[in-house]
């Protein structure tokens, strides 16, 4: 399954934060020196001892960006009375309810908020970086120019230390592309549980359906980008999740 948790090894990094339970699965390290070894790699141009100085810039960018968004859920599930655990792994993060039964004793609102909460927490994230590089008088590595020029982002003074410069882009990158990636209605990333528990909560009987109808194409849309675009990782990402949507509408229930 594609976001199913990870086996727990002796490798891995466990911790609390405000009492919620927190392992970082060993794999975690490798899908994060994967993922950004490309944007290292322009970084380090050439020097193998500053690449891996980025990597590890990098995976501590998003092992951060990750337990934000994550916290965000364990928080939201805390509001409704409900205690969880968070495991990060190679795919990204899980708050996974102590009692799964339990989560669907939450009404569909509920749910929706606990689905909203995670991205919403790693865009907060990206506000407040902004917000504090702004009042020091530094120019924002904004990654979206049709943003951050309007908003005179890239004003002010550069970032001198090219390590802060690239930890902070990082930052800024995975908490403004990732939580919107995140918010696209294709189950089971979280826009596509908001759709499914807004409509449930509006009473629609085939809101599961729906929702993973609109996954399969969603899905297949932003595949066929991903591969037309030279982003691969993306394209096999949102393929395997349309493909995965496909499967549910095939072993769901009938229409009503």
């Amino acid at each position: 399954m594609l976001l199913a948790e990870p086996q727990p090894t002796p490798a891995d990094w466990q911790f609390a934060i405000a009492g919620i339970p927190i392992r970082v699965s060993v794999w975690f390290w490798l899908g994060a020196a994967l993922l950004g070894w490309g944007i290292c790699r322009s970084f380090a141009q050439g020097d193998q001892r500053a690449l891996l100085g980025y990597l590890i810039l990098w995976a501590v960018a998003v092992l951060v960006s990750i337990l934000v968004h994550e916290m965000g859920h364990a928080l939201a599930y805390r509001w409704f009375g409900q205690e969880s655990q968070i495991v990060i792994y190679h795919l990204g993060g899980l708050a996974i309810p102590n009692v799964w039964g339990r989560r669907a004793s939450l009404r569909p609102i509920q749910r929706l908020v606990v689905s909203a909460a995670g991205p919403l927490a790693q865009l907060a994230l990206a506000a407040v970086i902004v917000v504090v590089l702004r009042a020091g008088g530094y120019s924002v590595p904004f990654p979206i120019d049709a943003i951050g020029e309007p908003l005179g982002l890239y004003e002010g003074r550069r970032i001198e230390s090219l390590q802060a410069f690239a930890f902070t882009m990082f930052m800024l990158s995975v908490n403004i592309f990732w939580p919107l990636l995140n918010l696209l209605p294709v189950p089971p990333l979280d826009g596509g549980q908001i759709v499914r528990e807004g409509m449930l909560a509006m009473g629609v009987a085939d809101a599961h359906k729906i929702a993973g109808l609109l996954g399969v194409a969603v899905g297949a849309l932003v595949a066929y980008w991903g591969y037309t675009n030279g982003q691969p990782f993306l394209g096999i990402m949102f393929a395997m999740l349309a493909v995965s949507c496909w499967q549910g509408l095939s072993a769901g229930p009938r229409w009503r």
